[in-house]
């Protein structure tokens, strides 16, 4: 069998791939596998007890039911989910939005896909454009999202050692390169794989350097504001008419239902609008109609900032002092945890790979993710990226405790051989 190049490039090996794959073998096979290394959300009874309640009144009610499952939406998404969100932020944040400002995904992995091929690749006057990531290490599920080649370019960060083993990237504005060849620019908040946030003065100077340029900011914020809300650390939502600002309804808990949310100018919502139609007809409606009545009754703020939000920073607290405890005398670092819901982990000096680590961990019946996935658009190798795993806390507070037991064993084992 021949395969075009879209067919090489989306069958050949990528981060992503490696790591659903993961997830998917690993809760097949029936082993006791610890599972820290994707992004699935914990299951937080106050959240899914919300959730039943509504599907219940879904099941119970005719023509919602078969709004749920036997009626398209428009390509745009659900109309009566769009509305009650552009009531909610600018009751909120003042921003001025309409319905032609809002457009729902399949996911934002799918979202990601549209917008980056959107403002990056072959462009008909024969020139090429690219994505510029200016914090890396970014989020895995970008890396491949590209239809051609050379399709990201990113920034190595300034690195700033803090106490108690903790240290944070930021921008390296001195280094970024933004002219003709770049598209857009892209950045996470909070960043995922870091939990990095960037600040308020970051955001605004990104969006000064997209605006001179005419292209756009795009801001992942599926782990943002104002849902769910995993920020550790204060933080100013934004958006103007120059930002995409992307949310999603995963992380509040509802992952399997794959309901992104892309805010932008009217334009680029009647672009992707057009890409739904084309390549699913019309976003899903499960997750809008459950999500619905809390977005109408502003619900979804209270249940982000008062039982979402607080779960995983007392859980974020846990895991690096339990990390602390266990190599507090080792040449390591945790990136410090602004929001997400990971930590990300540094080795300094290990004396072999982040992804040989993880083969061992895989071993021991650990599941994390090697760093070296994050760096998309890194022209330079970097050993730093290297020496990094991300790992998520997610899980039961006692799974957890016993996956960083074994991860600190293996790194104590690689620090030894050294």
């Amino acid at each position: 069998m021949k395969l075009s190049s879209f067919g090489e490039k989306f069958t050949s090996n990528s981060g992503i791939l490696s790591l659903m794959d993961d997830l998917g073998n690993a809760l097949a096979s029936g082993e006791d596998m610890i599972m820290m290394g994707g992004g699935n959300p914990a299951h937080i009874p106050e959240v899914e007890t919300a959730f039943k309640l509504r599907l219940q009144r879904i099941l119970d009610n005719h023509d919602e039911f078969v709004r749920l499952i036997g009626t398209y939406d428009a390509p745009q998404g659900n109309k009566s989910f769009i509305d009650a969100l552009v009531k909610l932020l600018n009751n909120h944040f003042g921003w001025g939005l309409k319905a032609e400002n809002i457009a729902l995904t399949n996911g934002s992995q799918n979202a990601f896909f549209m917008l980056f091929n959107l403002f990056a690749g072959d462009y008909s006057d024969g020139s090429q454009r690219q994505i510029q990531l200016p914090l890396a290490p970014e989020y895995i599920g970008y890396a491949d999202a590209g239809l051609s080649q050379n399709f990201f370019t990113a920034t190595r960060p300034e690195i700033e050692h803090l106490e108690d083993n903790l240290f944070k990237y930021r921008v390296d504005f001195s280094n970024i390169e933004i002219g003709k060849k770049t598209g857009a620019i892209c950045v996470s908040r909070p960043t995922n794989p870091t939990g990095n946030v960037i600040t308020d003065e970051e955001v605004a100077r990104l969006d000064s350097m997209a605006q001179a340029q005419e292209i756009p900011l795009i801001i992942d914020g599926a782990y943002g504001q104002p849902f769910p809300n995993l920020l550790f650390t204060p933080a100013t939502p934004m958006w103007n008419r120059n930002t995409i600002l992307c949310l999603s309804l995963s992380k509040l808990g509802l992952p399997a239902l794959r309901t992104g949310i892309v805010i932008a100018d009217e334009a680029i919502i009647r672009a992707l609008t057009g890409v739904n139609a084309i390549l699913s007809l019309a976003p899903n409606s499960a997750g809008s109609l459950l999500a619905l009545d809390m977005i109408r009754d502003g619900s979804i703020l209270h249940l982000s900032d008062n039982v979402i939000r607080p779960f995983y920073q007392q859980r974020a607290l846990a895991a690096a002092d339990h990390l602390r405890s266990k190599l507090g005398s080792y040449n390591f670092h945790i990136h410090k945890p602004e929001g997400a819901m990971f930590l990300w982990l540094w080795f300094e000096g290990l004396p072999i790979s982040s992804l040989e680590l993880y083969n061992r961990l895989k071993a021991r019946g650990v599941l994390v993710v090697s760093g070296h996935y994050f760096f998309p658009g890194m022209e330079q190798d970097w050993r730093h990226s290297h020496e990094c795993i991300r790992v998520t806390y997610t899980r039961s507070p006692a799974e957890v405790q016993r996956g960083l037991e074994i991860i600190a064993e293996e790194v104590i084992r690689a620090y030894n051989e050294g």
